[in-house]
């Protein structure tokens, strides 16, 4: 099975990163039979981000499937500049992952799963804990719940009714 994974001019360009490659067996009557799953983060380095799992025969459908996934299902993140607003706990499942803003410099300190989400979303300074589980989709998963759960000054100024100079100091 061919695909054309050339990408046309108009469509804007993602970063898509493989986290987890899972090969799984069935034993039948004839022997094994070997199936993938492939966890897939994809964004646009801008803040928006998605992930899907994609499950196959072969490693490169399985990637294929997951990264059609991930599109599916991408949200928008509130950033402030190149790191989050403020602290936040993502839980999902037994995953527990931590986010602290960091200052310009400081880079992306995090595990693999959280690594990548981070850098698909374009987050470049942050510093980032598993604290419970480090099942990479149930971490993958905790990230993007802390993620979405993210407010910016704008936001809460709405919901205090207040204006965003007296939210900020």
């Amino acid at each position: 099975m061919a695909y054309n994974r050339a990408p046309e001019n108009n469509a804007p360009e993602f970063i898509e990163k493989v986290v987890y490659l899972n090969r799984v067996s069935k034993t039948v009557k004839g022997g094994r039979v070997m199936k993938f799953s492939a966890l897939v983060v994809v964004g646009d380095g801008k803040g928006t981000v998605g992930y899907g799992l994609g499950k196959a025969a072969e490693v490169s459908e399985a990637i294929i499937k997951g990264i059609a996934d991930a599109k599916k299902n991408m949200v928008k993140i509130t950033l402030a500049g190149s790191t989050i607003p403020h602290d936040v706990i993502g839980i999902y499942g037994a995953g527990t992952v931590l986010l602290k803003p960091a200052p310009e410099g400081t880079g992306v300190i995090a595990g693999g799963a959280v690594r990548a989400v981070m850098e698909a979303v374009g987050i470049r300074n942050i510093c980032a804990k598993c604290l419970r589980s480090n099942n990479p989709q149930n971490v993958v998963k905790a990230t993007m719940q802390g993620l979405t759960s993210l407010r910016g000054p704008e936001q809460v100024a709405a919901i205090r009714g207040k204006s965003v100079e007296e939210i900020v100091g």
